[in-house]
């Protein structure tokens, strides 16, 4: 596969609208940090060193290869910024892979559902993605894929450790696990800020919609585990499927306020936002997020019946400065975007409403 099929504006799989518990989970995200025996940590290794660690890394890969997988391999400094902004949209890397000026690359299955950054913060970083609340079949995954590398791969490991990383926080299992979630109840009742200080309590944390050091958009966040050393796999697992679960019903009970308490101020809401998204002929993407996110909970509650998941998850992806310029096809201004943006979206509900 080439870039350009990766970098097309479509809402990759594991956005789909088919996983449990849709309506609150986005999507369900594993993470694995590797790194190999006998090479330095990225922070401190050698472009000779990135090279060879790229190089083997990738041809791992590449033997992996069957009627199951199809990877792809990219090289991070030969993607303008632009390309690189547009994946880190797509949740395929992450801003500081994005940002990195040693060698560095991305290995992307043709389903998008898989991703490898190369000699981000650690050596290999694996990433598996499915909708909704997936977390153990989402870990099978990951796992398998993981026993399958370590056969080719030399990690780097400690029999009373663990698996070594380059950051003290990740060494043990090395897994991240989270989940997005759309939580628009629980902000609207202004419940967040409590419930990010109760998780951290359980050793979870909350960030925004790109993981560590960004913001909430569209009142969508990841939940995720924060320790890694001195549990299992299952149990890290095991205790983020019980918060999750927690915060879902804290969520549709705060749904339930809303509708028998103000029905009709969350009914007008809802109507402006997707007024607004149906007729704005300028829009920020911190503005569309948000009316996106409404009709989203329009839509989850009976109250909006003509928009599907599936538009509504491709304008969440296209709203976005790197996505607006892709899909334009050239570098815009601020104020350019906002008109473009508002054009695109317009162009998607009107389209679904031809249906």
């Amino acid at each position: 596969m080439n870039l350009e099929y990766f970098l097309k504006a479509e809402a990759p799989s594991w956005m789909g609208a088919d996983g449990s518990d849709h309506d609150i989970v986005i999507s369900t995200r594993i993470r694995l940090a590797r790194n190999l025996e006998g090479f330095r940590f990225p922070l401190i290794f050698t472009d000779e060193e990135a090279k060879t660690v790229d190089r083997m890394v990738t041809q791992a890969f590449y033997q992996l290869n069957d009627e199951n997988h199809n990877f792809s391999h990219f090289a991070i400094q030969e993607m303008p910024a632009l390309q690189r902004q547009v994946l880190v949209e797509k949740h395929l890397i992450s801003p500081m892979l994005a940002q990195s000026d040693k060698y560095a690359s991305v290995i992307i299955s043709q389903d998008e559902s898989i991703s490898a950054m190369v000699n981000e913060e650690d050596h290999l970083r694996i990433q598996c993605l499915a909708p909704g609340l997936k977390l153990m079949e989402t870990y099978e995954v990951a796992n398998k894929l993981d026993s399958r590398l370590e056969k080719l791969l030399p990690f780097a490991f400690h029999n009373e450790f663990g698996y070594l990383t380059s950051c003290p926080t990740n060494v043990g299992t090395g897994l991240r696990a989270s989940v997005m979630m759309h939580l628009p109840g629980l902000s609207m009742m202004k419940q967040m800020k409590s419930l990010t200080q109760m998780l951290a309590r359980f050793g979870m944390v909350v960030r925004g919609i790109y993981g560590e050091g960004s913001e909430n958009l569209g009142n969508m966040y990841q939940i995720s585990n924060q320790i890694t050393l001195g549990k299992s796999e299952d149990e890290i697992i095991e205790d983020l499927q019980n918060v999750v679960m927690q915060i879902i019903e804290q969520e549709r009970k705060a749904r339930h306020t809303l509708l028998s308490q103000s029905k009709i101020a969350l009914e007008d809401r809802i109507y402006r936002a997707y007024g607004t998204l149906k007729h704005a002929r300028i829009m920020t993407s911190e503005e569309a997020a948000t009316c996106l996110s409404n009709v989203r909970l329009g839509v989850d509650l009976g109250i909006i019946k003509d928009v599907s998941k599936h538009i509504l998850n491709e304008c969440t992806i296209l709203i976005q400065p790197g996505f607006v310029q892709q899909y334009a096809g050239t570098t815009l201004e601020p104020a350019e975007r906002d008109v473009f943006r508002a054009k695109l979206i317009r162009e998607k509900l009107n389209s679904e409403n031809l249906k």
